[in-house]
């Protein structure tokens, strides 16, 4: 049985902070937030770098404020990905190589190979202090839904790997043409042959809009990731991110989980299991639930006696 490591997608949601259910003062310096939420889950995602270019400076930071066996996945650059990002989202210096445009959007295709060659050089230094003291985990590719399989994806994730040298790649797909019947194998081979880290992912099904739960490993680790399973909200563009994602894991669906995640850990050294219901204190509870379901002892003693809020129950 491999370790289980459980944690959060996140340590700085708005919500999170707001609630007043996890972190024990409401005002807090970012550094203590982290060094509280480090001595509560082993490891966390860093999600910020989705969005902006992660810094150096910053990754010292983490480096100094967690333990020393404390674990960073990163989430990667969303141009990397296949997301669209705004020309607000480039280092200002960058921008003059961007060629004129009158689009709103961008995408990686958009980019000069010499802008998209220095984005890849800035994110792998920056994720360097990391790595360098042992805390850098997996490097988190989540590929939107209109990346399909084919051998242009399969080239661009392979370009993605290419590009960070040492670094280990976990890999999410968000279109279930890629476990489908005719693909699954295929997927799946692709990723065990290139050393990338399969993603499960528990999330609503919606046809069209899901990938079913795969629960498959590929290297030596696991990763899982509970979005929870509200399908009222999954479908549609959302103002805030916690909207999508806006779900109360009950102890029914833990029941139905826990064997899922045994089942990971008994084919691999480590499984990452990483909440991503980010609204409130709903993935500390879902954390919490399936510790207590595992047999996990997490030092926070005091959120087992906290009712959940009224409008807690599980929706979709």
């Amino acid at each position: 049985m491999g370790r289980i490591l459980i944690g959060l997608c996140s340590w700085t949601d708005r919500t999170l902070i707001e609630s007043g259910r996890f972190y024990p003062a409401a005002k807090m310096s970012a550094e203590a937030r982290l060094r509280w939420y480090a001595g509560v889950f082993p490891h966390v995602e860093a999600d910020s770098p989705y969005y902006a270019l992660p810094s150096v400076g910053a990754a010292r930071l983490w480096v100094e404020r967690t333990p020393p066996d404390f674990l960073f996945h990163v989430k990667a650059f969303r141009a990397f990905t296949g997301h669209w990002l705004e020309h607000a989202a480039l280092p200002r210096d960058l921008l003059t190589h961007m060629p004129p445009t009158d689009k709103a959007r961008i995408y990686y295709r958009d980019l000069p190979r010499d802008v998209a060659d220095e984005l890849w050089r800035r994110f792998s230094d920056a994720l360097r202090p990391l790595h360098d003291a042992g805390k850098l985990g997996l490097v988190l590719f989540q590929f939107p839904n209109w990346v399909t399989p084919g051998e242009r994806s399969r080239e661009h994730i392979l370009l993605c790997k290419a590009h960070l040298p040492g670094y280990r790649l976990a890999v999410e797909f968000r279109n279930e043409a890629w476990f489908s019947p005719s693909e699954r194998d295929a997927t799946l081979a692709f990723l065990r042959q290139h050393g990338l880290t399969h993603v499960v992912a528990d999330e609503p099904q919606v046809k069209g809009e899901s990938v079913p739960l795969v629960p498959e490993v590929t290297t030596d680790v696991a990763y899982i990731r509970f979005h929870g399973r509200n399908k009222e909200t999954w479908s549609g563009p959302k103002e805030a991110s916690w909207e999508r994602f806006n779900y109360w894991y009950s102890p029914e669906d833990m029941d139905e989980l826990t064997p899922v995640v045994r089942a990971l850990a008994e084919r691999s050294s480590t499984i990452y299991a990483l909440f991503n219901n980010n609204y409130r204190d709903q993935g500390v509870q879902g954390a919490m639930l399936l510790a207590r379901k595992l047999g996990i002892q997490l030092p926070l003693p005091q959120m087992d006696a906290l009712p959940l809020p009224e409008d807690a129950a599980p929706s979709g």
